[in-house]
């Protein structure tokens, strides 16, 4: 089962296994992360699930679309590693994969 671990914005790290199929927004709430609000459930509708990837995976990861794009003009303090965390579907390529938590309740 693939890993995720989550940076929270104080430093503290939290390593998580999240099924393949599952998003990363899902594995964070199946988890009890904190900071990755979800409001909208995963539908692409909020900016509450946005994270920084870490540089190393961005290239691993699947292309956002425009709707992601443009979602992600609502998210706080938005860049160039940004990305919605229900649109990124784990698999066995992204174990490991390093996600810095946003502030999604500025």
């Amino acid at each position: 089962m693939p890993r995720v671990t989550y940076i929270m914005p104080d430093g503290e790290r939290l390593e998580v296994e999240v099924d393949s199929g599952y998003s990363v927004m899902e594995g964070a709430i199946n988890n009890n992360v904190e900071g990755i609000v979800a409001e909208c459930g995963g539908a692409c509708a909020c900016a509450t699930c946005h994270s920084y990837i870490d540089e190393s995976w961005l290239d691993r990861l699947p292309e956002m679309d425009d709707m992601e794009d443009s979602m992600l003009d609502a998210a706080y303090e938005r860049k160039d590693n940004s990305r919605l965390t229900c649109q990124i579907e784990m698999n066995d390529d992204l174990d490991g994969l390093i996600v810095h938590v946003a502030d999604n309740e500025a």
